[in-house]
């Protein structure tokens, strides 16, 4: 079976393209590379999604060298199976990223698929979530408005550039290893530094950069070049109470359960995750999989016994069929929207 017809998992290399923030040291140690990359701050795992603008950047290339992105058009089935080929055609709907913030994020968020599709002619806006894999100590989120902001306001911090005052206006949520943050489209956000997580998005690079100065090159940059006058609309401006926050943010222990769905239902429409160990079952689907620790057995139907270490990363296509996870490896399992 040659790597692009989709029958059986694909352990995948690191795929860091150059970004404007630091970071990678992280992703270095956990992929046992031994040269960590001061701009790599990255890994856009399975990656059949382009840094906006870009033709090729972003792209996963597979072992033998042929794209991802190419494979699963040529075999769109077998990579990805019936229904998802029904509901979404030959789009895996998914992106996967590994993201080490080596500093601190700007203040920014993303837009719906109404705006998207408005503004971008993208079929997708960009929804995400974040598994918090490492944290420093008092490492921090900043997640949505803590009060109803005026749009006058949120256009005048841009303007001035006022990054202590957005900031400021955002709920500071202390997070450690473990910890889940759904992040809906629209909801202005940033990662503090010294924060580890597996992203799951849907499949844009669409950021809306409210705080670009000493980020971005320039202005357009941040609002995507279609003026802030616009691009501003696309912004959650409403406040986010204690309550309401807790929607979003879990604080979860490590569990004895061999799968545990990570997410629940807020995100079941855009993207899914499983926490996987020992004695998991899991059924066919396109999928990503990170591997956090220790090492293991995943058996499949089609590729019998696939070995994986922590550090791995593989795209699992839907014929490879139902499989089992043996070891002692707890691994990430990521998945495109539910049905």
């Amino acid at each position: 079976m040659t790597d692009i017809e989709g029958r059986r998992p694909v352990r995948l290399p690191a795929n860091q393209p150059e970004r404007f923030y630091r970071g990678g040291a992280a992703i270095a140690a956990l992929r046992r590379d031994p040269s960590p990359r001061e701009f790599g701050p990255e890994d856009w795992v399975a990656s059949c999604t382009t840094l906006h603008g870009q033709a090729s950047v972003g792209l996963s290339a597979l072992p033998s060298g042929t794209l991802l992105r190419d494979a699963v058009a040529a075999h769109p089935e077998t990579w990805l199976g019936p229904a998802h080929l029904a509901r979404h055609g030959a789009d895996p709907a998914l992106l996967v990223k590994l993201l080490d913030a080596g500093q601190r994020l700007p203040v920014h968020c993303h837009p719906s698929d109404e705006f998207a599709a408005a503004h971008f002619d993208s079929r997708y806006g960009k929804t995400e979530a974040w598994i918090v894999v490492g944290a420093a100590p008092d490492a921090t989120v900043f997640v949505g408005f803590t009060d109803d902001v005026p749009a006058d306001t949120v256009r005048d911090w841009v303007v001035r550039q006022d990054s202590a005052a957005m900031l400021g206006a955002l709920n500071e949520v202390p997070v450690r290893a473990g910890d889940t943050v759904f992040v809906p489209a629209g909801l202005p956000h940033a990662i503090g530094a010294g924060v580890f997580i597996v992203e799951l998005q849907q499949p844009t690079d669409l950021s809306v950069t409210l705080e670009w100065k000493d980020f971005l090159d320039d202005e357009a940059g941040g609002h995507l070049g279609i003026g802030f006058e616009t691009a501003l609309g696309c912004v959650d401006r409403q406040g986010w109470s204690e309550d309401r926050l807790a929607t979003l943010v879990r604080h979860q222990e490590e569990g004895a359960t061999p799968v545990h769905d990570l997410f629940g239902d807020p995100a079941r429409g855009f993207f899914r995750a499983e926490r996987v160990q020992a004695g998991a079952e899991l059924a066919p689907s396109f999928g990503v999989l990170v591997a956090l620790s220790g090492t293991g057995v995943l058996q499949t139907e089609q590729a019998g016994e696939v070995p994986v270490a922590a550090g791995d990363t593989f795209v699992l296509p839907h014929a490879a069929g139902a499989a089992t996870v043996d070891g002692d490896l707890t691994a990430i399992r990521c998945l495109p929207p539910a049905g």
